[in-house]
């Protein structure tokens, strides 16, 4: 992830508010940030969805496997723990499984729709241990919105979700995936979430991975509908209150680069800090300091390697901590080390050490290569 306004202004509600800095974790901690999609059950039916959420697998891991595995977690030194799905409050266990790693003394947050929180169950999300929730809405209206999702009245709930996580004292944020379909309600959007109040508004560009991979041609935006949106960002991001909200890119270290260069223009004195630490983050995180587990316990780089080559292996076959310490996987030295060119353009950049070639999994859908370079780049066009 880019954050913008934690690269800018060195704040934010979430980024820098004391143990919810993914930064932080990390220089603390040894483990990786683990996503753990917890179900694959959801309750929606969204276009784009990278793990094809819908029905229960057969071979969903109990409730026991479950409890192992986060006692494994805590040994691997993991510094936030990610519950995903599909939609993980569908998961009858979640609140079981929420509270283990409270005591287990892991930082957790939430990756949800919205649909199935109440007054109720956000204040019970907060008192869990869960520290952030972050809510989807792929539009500033219900119309858009709802098409994503495939089920009529799902805007409305995802909106109320953000209202009660505010009253509860429960720190939320909007995530917006871009395509050409909503590319341009982004600006409402992000107006809506600041009259909500919410503390984080984070742009995810579409990864050809899941149902995405489906709709990746017809969806994926143009060069000049990137350059548009990262303007639009980097204007809320200068003009918005670090300590009300703050906005970030995900799936796209490149825009690091158009950050550092917006940045250079404006002769903005946060320019060395943002060099720093993102020369420091070093590009793409999948296999070196984020990962992914499945709700069959399949390990991958990131939640949207989610392809069999990219398998790491499984937490029932070796403990997750066995497995991403073990130097000899190939997977993840790929992924960590990997880098054989193949003529792309990435090896003549003097951005190389900011973005180190962008995102692997959008490159591998590309051209069938992890180092092949991302396609979103503004220098690939």
């Amino acid at each position: 992830m880019i954050r913008f306004t934690y690269l800018m202004h060195g704040d934010g509600p979430v980024s820098g508010a004391a143990g919810h800095s993914h930064l932080a974790f990390a220089e603390g901690r040894r483990g990786p940030v683990v996503f753990w999609n917890i179900t694959s059950r959801c309750n929606l039916a969204c276009t784009h969805c990278y793990i094809r959420s819908g029905r229960r697998r057969e071979d969903e891991l109990t409730t026991d496997e479950a409890i192992a595995l986060i006692d494994d977690l805590a040994i691997a030194d993991t510094p936030l723990l990610l519950f995903t799905g599909g939609e993980p409050l569908m998961r009858e266990d979640f609140w079981i499984l929420a509270e283990h790693a409270k005591e287990r003394g892991i930082p957790a947050a939430l990756s949800t729709n919205g649909t199935l929180i109440t007054p109720d169950v956000a204040r019970r999300l907060r008192g869990a241990g869960i520290g952030y929730a972050g809510i989807s809405l792929d539009g500033a209206t219900a119309a858009t919105h709802d098409a994503f999702r495939g089920v009529a009245g799902s805007f409305d709930h995802s909106v109320q979700a953000l209202k009660d996580c505010i009253d509860a004292g429960l720190r939320c944020g909007v995530r917006f995936t871009v395509t050409k379909m909503n590319h341009n309600e982004l600006g409402d959007l992000i107006a809506l979430a600041r009259g909500l109040g919410v503390h984080r508004f984070c742009v995810y560009w579409l990864v050809p991975s899941g149902r995405g991979g489906d709709v990746h041609s017809d969806l994926q935006v143009a060069p000049g509908e990137i350059r548009a949106i990262l303007d639009l960002v980097y204007r809320e991001a200068i003009r918005t209150d670090p300590a009300a909200m703050e906005f970030l890119t995900v799936d796209a270290p490149q825009d690091g680069v158009y950050l550092l260069e917006r940045l250079d223009a404006d002769r903005n004195p946060a320019y060395d800090r943002a060099y720093r630490l993102l020369t420091r983050m070093g590009g793409c995180s999948a296999g070196k300091r984020v990962v992914n587990i499945d709700p069959s316990g399949n390990v991958y780089p990131c939640q949207f390697a989610q392809f069999e080559e990219f398998r790491v292996g499984s937490i029932r076959d070796r403990p997750f901590s066995t497995l991403w310490s073990d130097p000899g996987n190939r997977v993840l030295a790929t992924f960590r080390t990997g880098r054989s060119e193949h003529g792309s353009r990435c090896g003549s950049c003097g951005w190389r050490d900011v973005c180190d070639m962008g995102c692997r999994v959008r490159a591998y859908a590309s051209c069938g290569y992890l180092d092949g370079g991302d396609p979103l780049c503004l220098r690939q066009g």
